[in-house]
């Protein structure tokens, strides 16, 4: 396959990541090849080393990258605020981020078993970092008894699954807009966490 023409660094790179991205989440990781990569982007095979070493390290560079900009995009909001609005802020934070990233959003839960041993612990300490911001909140206003819950880890847990499963039947076209997906989410969330509508 000829090299496609205008393609170098800055624009192949990310196509190379959007291609395994949209490869990896329709096929999955183990049934994905570096030539279907290739071919999806336009590029002889051996051109996708000038980009990542390999296949291993792409997918963990696309859950590295989903990660991290979603601790920064949550890390950005403001901090001093009462248990209550930090949770609501959380929860909106959480569905504005995901809610238009289905793939990379199912690649960063179900591609894990894919991950070597050292990239997974990598992944696993930012995914545990991510966690443990919603466990604080819960915590922080289950001792000032805004939030009635018994165990704020579990609870967190809950919460974020039924977040992340957002992003697996949303559709922008669908009955309801992204606001009111946001606000009935919001909604449930006070629910379980004991908050008085």
């Amino acid at each position: 396959m000829a090299r496609t023409s205008g393609s170098h660094a800055l624009k192949t790179g990310p196509k190379v990541r959007q291609a395994a991205l949209k490869l990896f989440a329709l096929y999955g990781y183990a049934a994905v090849s570096m030539r279907q990569i290739a071919a999806e982007v336009g590029v002889q095979v051996g051109a996708l080393y000038n980009y990542t070493p390999d296949k291993q390290s792409l997918l963990y560079d696309l859950m590295h990258a989903h990660l991290t900009d979603l601790l920064q995009t949550w890390r950005s909001q403001k901090t001093d605020i009462a248990p209550e609005k930090r949770v609501l802020q959380f929860v909106t934070c959480h569905l504005n981020y995901h809610l238009d990233k289905s793939e990379a959003v199912f690649i960063a839960y179900m591609e894990l078993r894919n991950l070597s041993e050292l990239n997974f612990v990598k992944i696993e300490t930012l995914r545990k970092s991510y966690e443990l911001e919603l466990e604080s909140i819960i915590t922080a206003g289950q001792r000032t008894h805004v939030f009635s819950v018994e165990d704020p880890k579990i609870t967190s847990f809950a919460i974020l699954g039924m977040l992340k499963e957002v992003s697996t039947w949303f559709d922008g076209e669908g009955r309801l807009k992204k606001d009111e997906i946001i606000a009935l989410y919001r909604d449930l969330v006070l629910r379980m966490l004991g908050v008085p509508a």
